[in-house]
């Protein structure tokens, strides 16, 4: 990337933070930890419990419920959107192509259930989901950290929106920086969030394109070990797009690490990932990831905090939904 380049990028994330910055009459205003304290004080251990209860029989829910959040997060802001169910007349958040794999749906409707038993019309199914991430990446080993609440649901959910906004397992690491920054987020934050894909599945069809037809010159991606190539291909024949993959080859249903050691040995499974290790701008940090454990876990409760306060709607705006899936008449 030449100077001008650069400087053309710089100038668009600093505009980026600022636009995030205006839409700041949702952003984080009213957010805090313990909102729930004197209404429904119960509200966490009973999110907790829907939580544990699944990922003790699967651990892969906790991983679905990861990144749900991540899916609610860039759509409209933190507001839950993505759990409203399409209708007649709109096409929502979760029949988007890149919403279609997402899963943990009835695992948010059971917390919100038990919760509604003891304290009506109080807690947003928003708050539900940013709190049932918080307790799978504990659940899956990954450190506790606490829960801002207070978000309301939003109350507008559209496929198109969620097809533009969420960022492609394709992109490479300017595409990828430009997605977050609309966000509010850092590149520094991206790398951190992206070694959450150390848990959970995908599937192949995310990521054949590294494996057959290449390029005119490579029918697969040369940056890619060769070791892991086979075992890709063997997993995941040409026409067998709908199988799935541990995203980690290693560990894939502890949240440690292991994500970035392995694209240090170009074991990275998406475009994106190998974007993070191949690219200058990163690499760095990938490494020392990779080098301070301890490090990338303080990170990444900081970064997870930063993007569930991303868009969220508080005071007035939005709606605590009575049922996740559908909006209040």
């Amino acid at each position: 990337m030449d100077r001008i380049q650069k400087s053309v990028l710089l100038l668009f994330l600093a505009i980026s933070m600022l636009v995030a910055n205006i839409e700041g009459k949702y952003s984080d205003g009213g957010l805090r930890v313990g909102y729930y304290a004197s209404t429904c004080p119960s509200a966490e251990t009973l999110v907790r419990e829907a939580v544990s209860s699944a990922v003790s029989s699967n651990k892969r829910s906790g991983a679905g419920l990861i990144r749900t959040f991540f899916h609610d997060c860039f759509v409209e802001g933190c507001d839950g959107s993505v759990l409203i169910d399409s209708t007649s007349g709109n096409s929502a958040e979760k029949d988007a192509v890149p919403n279609q794999t997402l899963h943990g749906y009835q695992i948010i409707d059971a917390a919100k259930s038990s919760i509604e038993k003891v304290c009506p019309c109080t807690v947003s199914c928003a708050d539900i989901v940013a709190i049932a991430a918080r307790d799978s990446v504990e659940l899956l080993g990954g450190p506790r950290y606490q829960v801002k609440t207070g978000r309301r649901d939003g109350r507008v959910s559209l496929a198109s929106r969620a097809n533009s906004d969420i960022p492609s397992p394709l992109d490479g690491i300017d595409a990828l920086t430009r997605s977050f920054a609309k966000k509010g987020l850092s590149q520094s934050q991206m790398v951190t969030l992206s070694g959450l894909h150390t848990v959970g599945k995908a599937s192949c069809g995310a990521f054949t394109n590294r494996l057959y037809n290449f390029s005119s010159t490579a029918s697969t991606d040369p940056s890619l070990n060769q070791a892991y190539v086979n075992q890709l291909k063997a997993a995941c024949p040409q026409a067998a797009s709908t199988a799935v993959v541990d995203m980690d080859p290693v560990s894939p249903q502890v949240v440690d690490k292991q994500y970035y050691v392995n694209l240090v040995a170009n074991k990275g499974l998406f475009t994106s990932d190998a974007a993070m290790f191949n690219s200058p701008q990163t690499q760095a940090q990938v490494v020392n990831n990779a080098r301070l454990p301890a490090k990338w876990q303080t990170d990444v409760v900081s970064a997870l905090i930063a993007m569930g306060e991303v868009g969220v709607k508080t005071g007035t705006y939005g709606e605590v939904r009575l049922n996740c899936r559908v909006i209040n008449s």
